[in-house]
C-alpha cells in the first residue's frame, strides 16, 4: 500500500468512527441563523459573527492558525491556516450566510432547529451550505487525528455573503488569501464541477425625451415641420421594447453558437430581470416619476443578468455586447445622436468564469475517491454561479464539490447525513492527494 493510500484509509476510518462529529457540527451551524442582511434584517436572524465566533475555536483546536475581519461591517470572514507548501497550496471554501426563510408557517419543521429525520439534518442552511462547510472541518480533523503531517499549505475559508454576489469571497481574494487550488463545497449531489460560466449584472439605460401624452400624436403622426410646432416627445418604454426584441434574436444567436461540453446548450442566457419606465432621471439612475401616464417617458432602465460561457472572458464579453448595442443604436435616428448606456457591475456584481481541466488532479482525485465508495460522479459544469468564480478570477484552478439534499432556497431544507459523511470521507482523501504526505 503506497503511502498516500495507507494515509487515506486510516483518515476515512477515522471519519467513520467518529462520524457523529461533522453531523454534529452542522447541526450547531443551522441553529445559528445566519440570514443575508441584505435580504432580511432582525434581531435574532443575522449571526454570522456569531457563527464565525463558534468555528474559530474548532479551527485552532485543529491546529489552523486563524484570522477573523470584516468583509462587510459586522460581517466577519473567517480564515484557517496551516503552512505548508505553496507550489501544493489548497483552500477548503464555503459560505455561512443564508437566505430567508420566507413564511415559516410553511416548513413543517422548525428552519433553525438543525432536527434529525429520517437520515436527514434539517433547517435553513442544512445543504446551502453549512453541511459542505463542516465537511471541509471535519476532513481535516480527520487528517490531524490520523496523525497526518501534510506538505502543502492547507486553508479553510468560511465567508460570507455568498448569496448576494459573494463579496466575502471577493474581499478574501483582493486580500490575497489565496492558493494553487481551491475546493468549495457547495451541494453537487457527489458530482464534480470543474467549470462554471461568468456572470454580468448590466445596466442599460435608454433616454427620450419628455412630453405631455396628449401631443403624442406630434411624435408617432407625420407632422408639417412649420413655425411654432411643438417639439416632439420620444417614448423611451417604446424604444425599450424594440431593444428587448432585438436583445431576445441576440440572446438566441449566442447560445446557438457557441456551447461548452459540460454545461447545458443555452445556459449562457440574458435574462430582462427588472426594467424601470418612467420621466426624469434621479440621482439613483431610475426615473423619477412612475406613476403618472400622461407623460411621455423620457427613461427607460433595463437591468440584466448575463451568463457567459467557462472559456469566454469578461472583457470580450463586455465588447461583443456593446457593439450589439451601438448597432441596434444605429437603426434608430434619434439613438444615434442620443445612443444608450451601459452600466457594468450593476451593485458591484461580477463572476469572472471557471474553466478547470477535466484532467486537473483534484478534479481526477475527487472522481476517483467517490467512484470507490460505490458511485461514479459525473463531470460537469456549475449551471448558477458561487464562490469558486472569484478565486478562479484570481488564477486559482477550482473545483465544486459537496453533498446532497434539497429545499434550498426553498421550505424545509436539508442534507442527507450519509451523503454528508461521504463527502467529507471523499474530500479527506483528495486534500491528502493534492497536499501531500511528509
Amino acid at each position: 500500500m503506497s503511502e498516500n493510500a495507507a494515509a487515506i484509509a486510516a483518515v476515512t476510518s477515522a471519519i467513520e468512527a467518529d462520524r457523529n462529529w461533522v453531523v454534529e457540527l452542522t447541526q450547531n451551524m443551522v441553529q445559528i441563523p445566519t440570514v443575508n442582511p441584505k435580504f432580511e434584517t432582525g434581531a435574532t436572524i443575522n449571526r454570522e459573527a456569531d457563527l464565525q465566533s463558534m468555528l474559530e475555536p474548532v479551527l485552532k483546536q485543529e491546529g489552523f492558525a486563524t484570522e477573523q475581519w470584516d468583509a462587510l461591517p459586522g460581517r466577519p470572514n473567517l480564515v484557517g491556516e496551516k503552512a505548508g507548501d505553496e507550489v501544493r497550496s489548497l483552500i477548503l471554501c464555503g459560505h455561512i450566510d443564508v437566505v430567508p426563510v420566507g413564511a415559516r408557517k410553511d416548513w413543517s419543521i422548525d428552519p433553525f432547529g438543525g432536527e434529525i429525520k429520517n437520515g436527514r439534518i434539517y433547517g435553513r442552511g442544512a445543504i446551502d451550505m453549512k453541511s459542505g462547510v463542516a465537511a471541509c472541518i471535519a476532513a481535516s480533523r480527520a487528517i490531524r487525528k490520523a496523525g497526518i503531517d501534510l506538505v502543502g499549505r492547507l486553508a479553510i475559508h468560511s465567508v460570507v455573503d455568498e448569496e448576494s454576489g459573494g463579496f466575502g469571497a471577493m474581499d478574501a481574494v483582493k486580500r490575497g488569501k489565496l492558493a494553487k487550488a481551491v475546493l468549495v463545497a457547495e451541494p453537487t449531489w457527489g458530482d464534480v464541477l470543474p467549470a462554471e460560466g461568468g456572470l454580468e449584472w448590466a445596466r442599460v439605460t435608454i433616454r427620450g425625451r419628455a412630453a405631455h401624452s396628449a401631443w403624442r400624436y406630434n411624435e408617432i403622426y407625420p407632422q408639417r415641420h412649420e413655425a411654432g410646432r411643438l417639439e416632439p416627445g420620444v417614448n423611451a418604454i417604446e424604444i425599450a421594447s424594440r431593444f428587448i426584441a432585438a436583445l431576445r434574436l441576440y440572446e438566441l444567436d449566442r447560445t446557438r453558437a457557441q456551447s461548452h461540453p459540460l454545461l447545458p446548450v443555452g445556459m449562457n442566457t440574458i435574462n430582462i430581470g427588472v426594467v424601470h419606465g418612467g420621466a426624469g432621471l434621479g440621482e439613483n439612475g431610475l426615473p423619477m416619476v412612475m406613476s403618472n401616464p400622461a407623460i411621455i417617458p423620457d427613461v427607460a432602465v433595463i437591468d440584466l443578468d448575463m451568463k457567459f460561457l467557462p472559456n469566454e472572458n469578461s472583457a470580450q464579453y463586455r465588447r461583443d455586447f456593446e457593439a450589439f448595442v451601438h448597432h441596434f443604436a444605429q437603426t434608430d435616428a434619434w439613438l444615434r445622436d442620443h445612443p444608450p448606456t451601459i452600466q457594468w457591475e450593476l451593485g458591484g456584481l461580477h463572476f469572472p468564469p471557471m474553466n478547470t481541466s477535466v484532467d486537473h488532479p483534484l478534479v481526477k482525485s475527487l472522481v476517483s475517491h467517490k467512484t470507490s465508495l460505490g458511485k461514479a460522479p459525473e463531470i460537469k459544469g456549475f449551471v448558477a454561479v458561487c464562490d469558486a468564480a472569484h478565486y478562479a478570477g484570481a488564477g486559482v484552478d477550482g473545483v465544486i464539490f459537496g453533498p446532497s439534499g434539497d429545499g434550498f432556497h426553498g421550505v424545509d431544507e436539508y442534507v442527507d447525513i450519509e451523503s454528508l459523511v461521504e463527502t467529507t470521507k471523499v474530500i479527506a482523501a483528495s486534500v491528502i492527494d493534492w497536499c501531500g504526505v511528509r
